[in-house]
């Protein structure tokens, strides 16, 4: 079943008529073709692909026959060709992004539209959520390019390079590999700045003694990957050591409890009691991980604050880390696959044991 038609089927069961789609991401998603400046109808039978002259061509390739592609301009402005496939759908319960729509573009399009639009986010957040064979491909391609550019960057660090330098190394072997652009801006830190979770690469020096953290993804098909790695230059001191097997088995009884239908503040707490109990808890702030796909970061989280429950086939980061401020930090992150029965860790690259560059 191709994304159009999983759409149509909540249509039914949300009593809608068609879904209005602006959005990006989720016009990627339910076409398989992003634009910023068009739009994707879908009805109960049928759906549309509006885009311009810049991108028609593309459109028409990548809707693959599962949308009517359009072509607006001057003389078929963009909302007389919604309201057309609208007509087309004999449409009156509409629905529309409530969460990426400006409440002035969403009373704009009702005044234009001649009807009330009704909330429907939540139809593309619970079907993003649940990734289909097709769209887990693409994302487990996207993680080996990351996982080739990290084997390929590891034996070029030495002391003396810095942050920005391995950052740039770590983005041309990604592109060189295939990945169609970072999922995120890449975290490099390294020394005192590994005690900063979202640290900013810049002209620090790696020096031997150092931990490392390196934090980045690739892009395939749109679909994101994410990863961390943090390594030690030369060597470890006896403390790095001790922080880093707290994480790591912070992050294996995490991946451990992991599983579709529960809350993600159940993954969380798993792996926040190992960190706890080791007498490090206070240094833990963030959660132990957040679902992706065409966007970096997506709902359901793996989170303290974590309610919803954890969709099937959902792709969720599991990224524990311990970070003390003026000393060092350390993260590891893998992306798993949430089923039913457990979790599917699709990270390959080496973390059982401290790499020692």
């Amino acid at each position: 079943m191709n994304n159009i038609a999983r759409i149509q089927a909540r249509l039914v069961e949300n009593d809608l008529d068609a879904l209005l789609i602006f959005d990006e991401k989720n016009q990627r998603f339910a076409a398989g073709f992003p634009f910023t400046d068009g739009a994707v109808v879908v009805g109960r039978e049928k759906a549309w692909l509006l885009t311009d002259s810049r991108y028609i061509e593309a459109a028409e390739k990548a809707a693959g026959g599962c949308a009517a592609v359009q072509l607006f301009d001057r003389e078929h402005p963009l909302m007389s060709l919604i309201r057309g496939a609208l007509a087309e759908a004999k449409a009156e319960k509409i629905g529309a992004e409530e969460e990426g729509l400006s409440h002035a573009r969403w009373a704009a399009l009702e005044r234009q539209l001649g009807l009330r639009l009704r909330p429907a986010q939540g139809i593309l957040r619970t079907l993003r959520a649940s990734k289909t064979d097709e769209e887990i491909q693409s994302m487990i391609q996207a993680q080996r390019i990351s996982e080739k550019a990290l084997e390929e960057v590891l034996p070029i660090i030495r002391p003396g390079m810095t942050e920005r330098e391995v950052m740039a190394e770590l983005v041309y072997h990604m592109l060189k590999n295939g990945s169609e652009g970072n999922s995120f801006d890449p975290i490099v830190v390294t020394g005192k700045k590994t005690s900063m979770p979202h640290g900013v690469p810049g002209d620090e020096v790696i020096r031997e003694g150092d931990f490392i953290t390196m934090d980045f993804g690739s892009l395939k098909d749109g679909y994101c990957s994410d990863m961390t790695r943090t390594v030690a230059v030369g060597y470890a001191t006896e403390e790095m050591r001790n922080v880093y097997d707290i994480v790591l088995r912070a992050q294996l009884a995490g991946i451990a409890a992991a599983r579709a239908g529960i809350p993600g503040k159940a993954i969380d707490a798993a792996a926040r009691k190992v960190i706890t109990d080791a007498g490090y808890g206070p240094y833990f702030g963030h959660g132990f991980g957040h679902s992706l796909g065409l966007d970096i970061h997506e709902p359901p989280i793996a989170g303290p604050t974590g309610e919803a429950l954890m969709a099937e086939n959902d792709l969720c980061s599991a990224e524990p880390g311990i970070y003390l401020p003026g000393k060092f930090g350390v993260r590891i992150e893998d992306v798993m696959i949430l089923r039913a029965d457990g979790a599917e860790v699709i990270t390959k690259a080496p973390k059982h044991e401290l790499i020692v560059l």
